[in-house]
């Protein structure tokens, strides 16, 4: 299974594991931004599963490390990201290195008619197979915040934030710099917070979404690598601090929240 963030490997490997328990199958997680001496060991103890990044997976390949001649399923998952962030080169590499007859799933709970097109140069005959029934969740309570300049915006964030209605936020910004700023500015405003991008490091980046679903860090500022797939449970509020680029971000950004039939808000400044 390839995924996009290492952040979504994880949770996928975690999932895994409680589902698999006690059925003696085995998984390996190949990520970037760690060492890869023990998915090395992991893969030459043999697995059934790998879950991973695309450039991980393909350096492991190109050395040899990971073999996929034997391969008889491939899972693509937020598929239509993965091509939109440039990865289709090395998954098309990894694709070539697996049989003509394995399966290849591409799972995404938004498309467009580019990846569509993607989608169908890859896939032999297939099949499309759709559970939505709506674009955004009826149990999410939408609205926007109109905001000037950041000072203002932190300003009136501020006050979102001291209404103490909302026990676990998630708040999206633009950049990595961006990100790191706000959430600073946020701890020394008396609101504990930590932040995700790409800048830090796998196991700073694991830290601080761990100890946000622990509700030890109630606000995390992040940037779009924690707007899809990743399962936060009971995440009462989602910001967009820094509004989306498309609507296919925003709808992943604000289903962090109203997840399982929960209630859930989204506040977007404008």
């Amino acid at each position: 299974m390839i995924a996009p963030t290492r952040e979504l490997a994880t949770q996928v490997n975690d999932e895994f594991k409680a589902l698999a328990r006690g059925s003696g199958l085995r998984s390996a997680v190949c990520v970037g931004g760690l060492s890869d001496k023990h998915q090395i060991r992991d893969l030459n103890r043999g697995v059934h599963i790998i879950i991973g990044t695309p450039g991980r997976l393909k350096d492991l390949a190109q050395r040899r490390k990971l073999d996929l001649s034997k391969l008889q399923t491939l899972i693509l998952d937020e598929a239509d990201q993965m091509l939109d962030m440039g990865f289709l080169p090395d998954m098309k590499h990894l694709i070539g290195l697996a049989p003509n007859d394995r399966q290849l799933l591409c799972f995404s709970a938004t498309t467009n008619p580019k990846s569509t097109r993607q989608f169908e140069d890859m896939l032999t005959n297939p099949v499309t197979v759709s559970v939505l029934a709506k674009k955004t969740s009826k149990h999410i309570h939408q609205d926007v915040i109109k905001g000037g300049d950041k000072n203002q915006k932190l300003e009136k964030l501020v006050d979102l934030l001291g209404e103490d209605q909302y026990g676990k936020v998630l708040v999206f910004g633009e950049t990595k710099h961006g990100v790191r700023k706000l959430a600073t500015k946020l701890t020394e405003r008396g609101f504990n917070s930590a932040s995700i991008h790409g800048n830090k490091s796998q196991k700073q980046r694991q830290r601080a979404l761990d100890q946000f679903k622990s509700n030890h860090t109630p606000v995390l500022v992040a940037t779009d690598v924690a707007a899809r797939g990743l399962d936060v449970p009971n995440v009462d509020l989602v910001v967009n601090f820094d509004e989306p680029n498309d609507h296919d971000t925003y709808i992943h950004r604000i289903g962090r929240t109203g997840r399982a039939g929960e209630s859930g808000h989204a506040r977007t400044f404008i």
